[in-house]
């Protein structure tokens, strides 16, 4: 499942971060790529633990937690604090899995990777190339969002990131560990609550049928639920 959301941050809020991603030192991005990425990853990265990092990184896990359809759709449990990366003269990286497990920065606590996601920090007519492209059962996607838009991905998708042949492809990047490990159950999960979500306006609270599919909703999380 592929779920594009729309506005996690403001433009204003997009403003604000690329004046200070843009004026800040960025890092070969190779160097935090795993034996086989780091073969296929040509990129830059801001340092992971910066003070910029760190402060731009809590104010997007604060907006996500204020999104209802990322909770919807990623009902997560452990989130990996953002990352920030930039693409330019032919940046690109080749076709790769995310690790499946990962450790929380300084700590020793780990947490497995279910869903892989892209926060859009440049509009699509600043960049030629770097479309996210992701493998799926339909076959591939391609995705070029919006500044301040965010597509959520299954982590055991390969995918890719095309080269930038001109202009410069600025974005946050994280993985989500979800309370439902499986993808069609929590697939599953997502279609019933949006459709409750859209049903909830049309009817009365106390209508039986929207009450019923409330309760299976949530008898179907607490059955596959792992907190």
């Amino acid at each position: 499942m592929l779920i594009s959301i729309d506005q996690v941050l403001t433009k204003d809020e997009v403003r604000q971060f690329r004046q200070e991603l843009d004026a800040s030192d960025w890092n070969d991005g190779a160097a935090t790529a795993g034996t086989l990425a780091k073969s296929v990853k040509r990129n830059q990265q801001v340092a992971d633990g910066s003070a910029l990092a760190v402060r731009l990184g809590q104010h997007i896990l604060r907006r996500l937690a204020a999104t209802p359809l990322f909770i919807s759709a990623a009902l997560p449990r452990t989130i990996y604090p953002p990352k920030f990366n930039r693409y330019a003269d032919g940046g690109t990286y080749g076709a790769h899995v995310d690790s499946a497990l990962m450790f929380l920065p300084g700590s020793s606590q780990q947490m497995r990777t279910d869903l892989s996601a892209t926060l859009f920090l440049a509009e699509p007519e600043e960049y030629d190339g770097g479309e996210l492209e992701v493998e799926g059962p339909f076959g591939v996607q391609a995705v070029k969002l919006g500044a301040g838009d965010m597509v959520l991905y299954p982590s055991t998708s390969l995918h890719r990131v095309t080269p930038v042949t001109r202009g410069a492809r600025v974005a946050s990047f994280f993985w989500i560990e979800s309370l439902v490990q499986d993808e069609g159950e929590r697939t599953l999960l997502f279609d019933l609550d949006q459709s409750i979500q859209q049903m909830t306006p049309l009817v009365a609270p106390d209508d039986m049928r929207l009450l019923q599919l409330t309760g299976v909703y949530h008898n179907l999380l607490r059955r596959w639920a792992k907190p």
